[in-house]
């Protein structure tokens, strides 16, 4: 019976973002935070002198805890310590503008939105920006109401109005527009001065326009015609000014914590950090130590239901690890000495002793973390329609507002320049263009994070938009479709000879090789406990196979050329060693004493869950082909057994190349899937590159997507969120093109001559800001997609 042993080697992989690193250069070098370990730029406000040196802080929270108890984080001890690298210093990033990072808070120069963090803290405060507009918006609200009470009330109450009414506005209206909304002002004004018009350019001059007419109105009313009248005094506006302060900080807020969602994917990855990791001393005692003391090459151990510290390999033990909350595995994988262990994965029954290989920001866990990061931050294509829409638009409604004024004021009713000004306030605040501009981004980032927990790493934007369109799939053999290293196959003994003679005697001699097969050879039989000889001799040779003599016999172990060498008669069992390899299988013959012993086949199995990852990419219209440098037999055999059509074998890199750009000369939209360094040029080239993150780096670097655990199913899961994805941009988009379409020519007074009514400045603000609300909602509706 065939024994298919399959091994569960998951390869931790390191991608380098130099990328990442280089984007923003810092002006002077930083300087570590001594509570959290974070890399950060120098603020005078955020810096204690302690014992003749300065400490520079990340946070008001960690220089509170410096503050306290400096000791805690002063120990020259520890300094001296090589401990785990520290976190890259903070980069802030703009939501709609990625390519704007600095080093330090601040509001985009482009857009006026407030900066955020690229990599967010796992336990970071409550957005400053969230804190400070809730302040505001609650502190001026009651000014807010009452304001609108009189403006909208008082006549109805009080004939004539209230003595002094325009003053009383005045006075309660001006908290509210200088103080509560200072922020988006000074907005529109730095927007202004950088020649970048944007959505708080519209909103500030609304609100200046409103408040300015009024405070106008009510200084020097006598400046003003008689039909600006109303029971005595000039109407003025100072209720709207104060209403749009108040909603446009109320939509901000519930902008801000909508936007915080799409960041929950990130601190669900940064969650699965373990704290601590018990480190085994020389002398065996065993203590439990910080996460971020933690080195290279340090024994840890690891207790049922504790989580794996850092990616490295197991010494002792064996247990069932649970990989699924970072490769969308469901099946814990047992593992054993010499297995690879990633690190935040849980251990869950047996004990298991490990040493650490890689640490810091080199493990599989911080490099996703980055990839998504990166990822969440750049532009899918679809976003250039909205860039060039919103570049021109602000423009183009300023032009439209003064339009609406002069127009009302020459040709409409009286007080006709009243009407005007009012409706031109409306179209200003209406056709704020924020909606347009987190239409994709909102999406792309909570796609990703989506993606990022079913084991899928897109590299960015555009590779989500594409992936939906591809209609061929290339994928390599080796370590895509198959398990990549060699395993167990099976024995057919000669006459006379037992399956356990073969296997001992072909794993003696194997020991001393270094090859691949031999290694499959020698751990089937430990696996089957047999005592293994100690070879005498040892000899190998290239290409045929291995001599030697074990427990005084002479032993050969290759293929039919060392067999003729030998001058061992091999074809009693040539029939059966053809059959082997036409099932893919690697053969070799065994000889003792220039006697024929048996037939020792090793394989590399298909991977489990390969054949229902074709059938579903068939079931959604993907053409699959296989590319691969093994022999045309091999390739041909596993084509069998999987049901794919077109084979292609004894392909060299270049020919990969050319076989993606043939296909896409035909019009295919191609994605390549691979695992190898041959397989980097095709998946470049590929509009797709899919690599397999049991990998090599830089097959990972040349691709567009990563599937962590190198599982084929991924390529589907991957499809599924594309599709969610640009289907999600697509409603967004044109949310926000209905939107402003309509809402400029109602907020214009187009409806008035039919309908009698106007569009208060008042409902404008609401609209505006409830536009950019439910385009954000409707983006979070991915993280439900593709469970």
């Amino acid at each position: 019976m065939k024994n298919d042993i399959r091994h569960h080697h998951d390869h931790a992989h390191h991608h380098e973002h130099g990328h990442d690193a280089k984007m923003v250069e810092s002006p002077e070098k930083p300087f570590t935070d001594p509570v959290c370990g974070m890399k950060v730029a120098a603020n005078p406000e955020k810096k204690i002198d302690y014992a003749g040196k300065d400490y520079h802080f990340c946070s008001t929270r960690c220089m509170d805890k410096f503050r306290a108890n400096p000791q805690q984080y002063v120990n020259p001890a520890a300094e001296q310590q090589p401990a785990q690298e520290a976190a890259p210093g903070m980069i802030y990033t703009c939501p709609m503008h990625p390519e704007i990072r600095q080093l330090m808070p601040g509001n985009c120069p482009k857009c006026g939105m407030t900066l955020e963090p690229l990599i967010p803290e796992l336990e970071e405060e409550e957005n400053p920006e969230l804190k400070d507009f809730r302040r505001r918006f609650w502190w001026t609200m009651p000014l807010t109401v009452i304001v609108t009470t009189l403006a909208m009330g008082a006549h109805r109450f009080f004939h004539g109005g209230i003595p002094y009414q325009n003053w009383i506005e005045l006075a309660l209206s001006t908290p509210v527009v200088l103080w509560a909304g200072w922020p988006f002002l000074s907005r529109g004004a730095q927007s202004i001065v950088n020649r970048s018009p944007n959505m708080w350019t519209l909103i500030g001059l609304g609100v200046l326009a409103a408040y300015a007419y009024s405070v106008v109105a009510t200084i020097a009313p006598e400046l003003f015609p008689a039909t600006f009248m109303e029971d005595g005094r000039v109407g003025v506006y100072f209720e709207a000014a104060a209403v749009i302060v108040s909603l446009t900080l109320l939509g901000q807020i519930l902008e801000l914590k909508a936007r915080s969602q799409t960041s929950a994917a990130i601190k669900s990855l940064l969650g699965l950090a373990p704290k601590t990791a018990r480190r085994i001393s020389p002398d065996g005692t065993e203590e439990d130590i910080p996460l971020t003391h933690v080195h290279i090459s340090d024994m840890l151990r690891i207790r049922p239901g504790e989580k794996v510290p850092v990616d490295g390999i197991v010494l002792e033990g064996e247990s069932a690890v649970d990989e699924s909350m970072l490769t969308g595995e469901p099946m814990p994988i047992t593992k054993r000495s010499g297995d690879k262990v990633i690190g935040a994965t849980m251990n869950t029954s047996g004990s298991l002793v490990m040493r650490a290989e890689v640490v810091g920001s080199q493990t599989m866990l911080s490099q996703i973390v980055q990839m998504v990061a990166q990822a969440q931050r750049t532009r899918a294509p679809m976003q250039r329609l909205a860039d060039v829409v919103a570049g021109y638009f602000v423009v183009v409604v300023g032009i439209i507002a003064l339009l609406t004024f002069v127009v009302w004021g020459l040709f409409g009713p009286e007080p006709s320049w009243v009407f005007g000004f009012v409706n031109a306030v409306a179209v200003l605040i209406i056709a704020c263009p924020c909606a347009l501009g987190l239409a994709t981004p909102m999406s792309i980032m909570a796609a990703t994070g989506r993606a990022a927990t079913q084991g899928v790493l897109f590299r960015d934007a555009a590779a989500i938009e594409g992936f939906k369109k591809v209609d061929t799939l290339i994928v390599d053999k080796t370590g895509t479709l198959t398990e990549g290293k060699p395993a167990f196959d099976r024995i057919i003994p000669a006459s006379g000879f037992s399956e356990e003679d073969v296997l001992l005697a072909a794993a003696s001699i194997d020991q001393g090789s270094e090859h691949p097969l031999a290694h499959a050879i020698v751990a089937e039989a430990r696996k089957r406990g047999l005592e293994l000889h100690k070879p005498e001799s040892f000899e190998s040779s290239s290409g045929i196979g291995v001599r030697g003599v074990v427990a005084g016999h002479r032993l050969a172990l290759g293929n039919t050329k060392l067999m003729e060498d030998e001058k061992v008669d091999w074809h009693s069992l040539s029939s059966e060693a053809e059959d082997l390899r036409g099932e893919g299988a690697s053969v070799m013959y065994l000889a003792a004493d220039g006697q024929l012993v048996g037939l020792v086949a090793v394989s590399d199995p298909i991977k489990a869950t390969t054949q229902e990852a074709l059938e579903l990419l068939k079931h959604t219209g993907v053409a699959v082909i296989m590319a691969t440098g093994d022999g045309v037999t091999t390739a041909k055999s596993v084509a069998a057994k999987l049901g794919i059509a077109e084979v292609y074998g004894e392909v060299k890199p270049q020919d990969k190349l050319k076989l993606v750009e043939r296909f896409q000369s035909e019009g295919k939209i191609v994605a390549m899937a691979g695992d190898g360094i041959n397989d980097a040029p095709a998946l470049a080239k590929a509009n797709v590159g899919i690599a397999m993150g049991t990998g090599t780096d830089v097959a990972m670097n040349s691709a567009h997507v990563t599937l962590v655990k190198g599982d084929l199913r991924g390529i589907s899961r991957a499809r599924e969120i594309s599709l969610a994805t640009v289907r999600n941009m697509r409603q967004n988009l044109a949310f926000a093109f209905v939107y402003n379409s309509l809402g400029i020519p109602l907020a214009a007074g187009l409806l008035y001559p039919f309908t009698g009514q106007l569009l208060s400045p008042i409902i404008a603000a609401l609209a505006m800001s409830l536009s950019s609300v439910s385009v954000i909602t409707n983006a979070l509706r991915l993280r439900g997609t593709a469970k």
